[in-house]
Formats: C-alpha cells, sequence, structure tokens
C-alpha cells in the first residue's frame, strides 16, 4: 500500500496520543497486547504440541524401530533368512532380532512388572547410547550375568549398579506337578533413562542370548525391529518384505503400533490452534472498536482535510495503515514474546512450580520428563499471515466510514 507524504504524516500522527485523545490510545494499545498474546499463545501452544508428536515420536521409533516383524505364535525360529531378506530389501537400512517379554522383578522385598528386551551386545548399546546414568554397558554382555534397568523402574525398586535383581518367569520346567516358574538373579550393570516415563519405568535390557535362556527360547527371537530410510513411507517400502513372509509372519508398523496416541496428539493440535485462533479474533475486535472511536473522534479533522482535496481512497488508506500498523506491531511482539518464552520453557515451569508447590510437571502421566518444544517456521508464517489479515479486515469499515464522511454536513454547525 503506498502512501503519499501526507498520508504517511496523518497516519503517524493518529498512531500517537493526541491531546484529548488518552483514551483511544488506551484502547488502541489494548488491542496491539491482545494481538501479541494471542499470537504468542499460538506460537507456545503450537511449539510444544510439536515437540510433544516430535519427542514421543523419536524416543518410541527409537526403541520399537519404524515396523517390527513377529508370528502370532511369539517365536520366529527361522529368523536368520527374515534378517538377510529384510536387509535386501530396498529402503530397509537396518533388521535386529530381539526378545521381549513381560515378566517381574524382585529386589529386597520390592516386587514390579517389568519388560524384559533381548538385545546384541552392539544393539543395546545402540539404543541405550547417551542415555546411561549410571554403570557401564561393557558390563552388559553375553554371559556375564548383568543387565540394564530403566531409572525409575531402579528407582522404583531401590536398586543400585552392583544389587542383584531377580527376574520371574513363568515359563520353568514341566514337573508331575505341573510347570515350575523360573527365578533367575542377575547383577545391575547399568542405569539408563530415555526420557519416557513409561519406557523408563519398565524396560530390562540384557543380552540377547541370555534373554533366550532366561525364557527357555532356544535360538529363536521373538521379533525383528525394522528401520528404514523414511518412517512416513514404510508402509510402500516394506510391502515387497511383506509379500515375501506370506503367512510365517507379521509386519506391524510404527503407525498401528501406537496409531491412537499419534491420533489424539493430531485432533488436539488441530482443536488447540482452532480455539486460541480466537483470540486473535477478539484482538481483531479491538481494534476495529478503536478505529471506529477514532474516526469519531476525528470527523472534523476528515472534513476538513476533505475540504482541502483529501480524495475518498487517501483517506481510506491512512486508516487502513494505522490498523494494519497495530496489528503488525502486536504480531512481531507476539513472536518475540513467544521465542523467548519456548526459550525458557522448563525454567517457567520450574518457577511457577515452586511459587504453587504444584507439580505442573508429572512424567508419569505426561510420558516426557521435560515439556518439548519443536517450532515450524510454515506455522510460524502462517500464524503471522492470519493475525495480519484480520488486523487488515478489521480496518475496513472504519476506513469506509472516514472516506464516505460528508464535510458539508460535519462543518456546518461549525
Amino acid at each position: 500500500m503506498i502512501l503519499s507524504r501526507y498520508e504517511r504524516m496523518i497516519a503517524r500522527r493518529y498512531l500517537l496520543p493526541g491531546k484529548g485523545e488518552a483514551f483511544i490510545f488506551l484502547v488502541a494499545s489494548i488491542s496491539l497486547v491482545a494481538v501479541m498474546l494471542g499470537v504468542a499463545a499460538l506460537v507456545i501452544v503450537m511449539s510444544v504440541m510439536n515437540g510433544f508428536r516430535a519427542e514421543l515420536f523419536d524416543k518410541i521409533v527409537g526403541l520399537n524401530g519404524h515396523a517390527v516383524v513377529q508370528s502370532a505364535g511369539g517365536r520366529l525360529p527361522d529368523w536368520r533368512e527374515i534378517v538377510a531378506e529384510a536387509q535386501r530389501t530396498p529402503g530397509v537400512t537396518s533388521a535386529v532380532p530381539m526378545v521381549e517379554q513381560p515378566l517381574a522383578a524382585t529386589y529386597n522385598g520390592r516386587a514390579e512388572a517389568v519388560l524384559v528386551r533381548g538385545l546384541g551386545d552392539a544393539d543395546i548399546r545402540r539404543m541405550i547410547g547417551g542415555k546411561l546414568i549410571m554403570g557401564s554397558l561393557s558390563n552388559v554382555r553375553a554371559g556375564s550375568g548383568q543387565i540394564a534397568l530403566g531409572s525409575r523402574l531402579a528407582e522404583a525398586l531401590g536398586a543400585q549398579v552392583g544389587s542383584e535383581v531377580s527376574l520371574f518367569s513363568p515359563q520353568g520346567q514341566t514337573t508331575p506337578f505341573g510347570t515350575v516358574p523360573r527365578i533367575v538373579s542377575y547383577r545391575v550393570g547399568a542405569i539408563f533413562e530415555i526420557g519416557l516415563y513409561d519406557y523408563d519405568k519398565a524396560y530390562v535390557l540384557m543380552p540377547l542370548e541370555d534373554a533366550q535362556t532366561l525364557l527357555l527360547l532356544g535360538d529363536s527371537v521373538g521379533m525383528i525391529e525394522l528401520q528404514t530410510v523414511d518412517a512416513d513411507r514404510v508402509g510402500p517400502i516394506l510391502a515387497p518384505l511383506a509379500d515375501k513372509l506370506g503367512g510365517n509372519a507379521v509386519i506391524a508398523d510404527w503407525r498401528s503400533m501406537n496409531a491412537q496416541l499419534f491420533q489424539a496428539l493430531a485432533v488436539e493440535r488441530v482443536a488447540m490452534f482452532t480455539v486460541l485462533s480466537i483470540i486473535i479474533l477478539v484482538a481483531v475486535f479491538n481494534i476495529l472498536s478503536s478505529l471506529i472511536m477514532l474516526v469519531r473522534a476525528k470527523t472534523r479533522d476528515i472534513a476538513i482535510l476533505r475540504t482541502m482535496g483529501a480524495t475518498r481512497g487517501g483517506l481510506m488508506r491512512i486508516f487502513m495503515v494505522v490498523g494494519t500498523t497495530i496489528g503488525a506491531l502486536g504480531t512481531l511482539a507476539g513472536l518475540a514474546l513467544g521465542f523467548v518464552f519456548l526459550f525458557y520453557r522448563q525454567a517457567v515451569v520450574n518457577l511457577v512450580q515452586l511459587v504453587t508447590g504444584q507439580n505442573l510437571w508429572d512424567p508419569s502421566i505426561r510420558y516426557l520428563t521435560e515439556l518439548p518444544s519443536k517450532t515450524d517456521p510454515v506455522e510460524i508464517v502462517v500464524i503471522a499471515a492470519m493475525a495480519l489479515v484480520f488486523s487488515f479486515l478489521a480496518t475496513l469499515y472504519p476506513a469506509w466510514k472516514a472516506a464516505s464522511t460528508d464535510p458539508v454536513q460535519v462543518l456546518r454547525y461549525e
């Protein structure tokens, strides 16, 4: 929108408080603050929601892979052939055999339900990576009789590195009096923290050979974890492998295994965006009301400008620029406030918890141990554009009202 010199001068004067116009300036300032808060709320909430999805996806897929191959009976005796076939499939980056079984763990009179996962020594190191908080992964190797525990599980059991934890398996030796459960003791060699509460509270990692011995699987495994080059195309990539497996095994990808969780996040994300957009809409109505008040207060000035040769289009441009400037300044301030809040988000949560004495971020409820954040540039552009467009639309009626002012009627009694 190109303004002439006098139009820029008048628009600048109308943006600043004039004599006896402090109330109008106050309303305009409230409009700016409202736009700022609305934009900041959208940026913060959408970034946190994106962070939730990204963190959950990275941690869940990092633990379970993009897909798993498993049989109806729970055992894959020919797993080596399946691994070789998967590695030959284009788009598959890794195929890891593993054993996974829910059991019970006891230590010092305490008992907890656990999920035992057996992996190769190299796969255990890859899975835990930099998430080790105590002990050493070099202790957790085949035949060592040592295991790795999740941090929350170790806390619940009261176990430390070096503690003897017993694993209880109902699959034991068959006797004339029935099946005798197996109770095997292992030394805790390492404690890790993945960052997902449910996993840190349940997982026990051990070498694949030790898990096979514990569960009496022989040379069989329970499943094969698959990684692909693109998680979003996991279905088409693994379709050839599924055809080759036939009815011997089935493939379940991350979407089917966690469909309800990610679908709930997607629905909540859309709902939050819609609800918080109403805040910006309310702020835009404040801009509309402040401009209407400004037009009413400047009726005499508008009439004089019209008699001096100002065009209707010029007057419309002046008031449209005033309202759009308020919206633009509020949008920029909102973006800045949102980014600052996101940068210090965990400190803000800790401060509120300290002041209120309430635990606002319970990992047992919210899955993750810290408040996540991931800013999507496309969403930021959409939020800013939406605020600017709404602000521009709010200026149309007041600008038209100012342009349609009849100077004869206004100045008749002056």
